[in-house]
């Protein structure tokens, strides 16, 4: 396939039209219109990708758990830039820590530009968060964080067609498996086992609000990781998200394990 070769080559726009044309010949093939809904993600045209995963359920049946699964991970995508720009808080998986109101109430200042504020209140979540030690890709460590300032203590997760902020001492392990497909880049599957021993199945937004728009194809389609110094003591990631410890820095796509003790 053309498109898959021009998007190798970080031609997303080539792959686009390319993928596009074969529709406009092959209107009844499902393989292409499923590389477009992958490829409209990466973009980040919600609309249009939905839209596809729309037709393509209208198409065959075979792929209606892929368009129930994803459907719901578009419209999430919808509200999390909400979250992110400040105007929507996000659903909190479990009960709510109290730190976790003094780390929306910094997001909050920080898109409305009071940023000094905004960090002390972060760093009084970060300080109230407790750490857990565990491993991640059998590595050990003494405590895990997402390396953006805005999340730290929480990860990102997608279950059952809702997006939610969990903090990860709700965590007793993670697994994923190694990406395979282009939408592997936008959300990567994970398995989570809670605390309580509950199991669930869903997805971790691979990269941060924002790179879909990005103009350099290597942030949009999760291949290196890049910093915003926004203010003294704020950064902010673009591209693939990084998981920080003590010890060292993992990029998300490569993580396929993690257990606290």
């Amino acid at each position: 396939m053309q498109a898959e070769q021009l998007l190798r080559e970080g031609d997303i726009q080539g792959a686009l039209r390319d993928i596009q044309e074969q529709i406009r010949k092959q209107p009844d093939k499902a393989p292409p219109r499923v590389f477009l809904f992958q490829l409209l993600s990466i973009l980040g045209d919600w609309g249009r990708a939905l839209n596809q995963l729309n037709v393509l359920g209208e198409m065959e049946k075979d792929v209606w758990p892929l368009v129930h699964l994803y459907r719901g991970a578009l419209q999430c995508e919808v509200f999390r830039e909400e979250v992110f720009a400040g105007r929507r808080k996000p659903l909190v998986f479990g009960e709510p820590p109290p730190w976790m109101a003094l780390l929306l109430e910094s997001l909050r200042l920080v898109n409305e530009g009071h940023f000094p504020q905004a960090v002390a209140l972060r760093e009084q979540a970060f300080e109230q968060a407790t750490e857990s030690a565990g491993y991640i890709n059998e590595q050990p460590f003494s405590w895990l964080a997402d390396a953006d300032t805005r999340l730290g203590p929480v990860l990102e997760i997608i279950i059952n067609g809702r997006y939610y902020w969990a903090p990860m001492t709700l965590v007793s392990a993670l697994s994923t498996s190694k990406p395979e497909d282009l939408r592997d880049l936008v959300w990567l599957p994970a398995q989570f086992t809670w605390v309580n021993g509950g199991q669930a199945y869903g997805l971790l937004p691979v990269r941060y609000p924002g790179s879909q728009t990005s103009t350099d194809p290597a942030i949009q389609m999760s291949r290196k990781t890049e910093w915003r110094d926004i203010a003294e003591g704020v950064y902010q990631g673009l591209g693939q998200r990084m998981l920080a410890t003590d010890q060292a820095e993992y990029p998300l796509l490569e993580v396929r394990s993690i257990y606290f003790k």
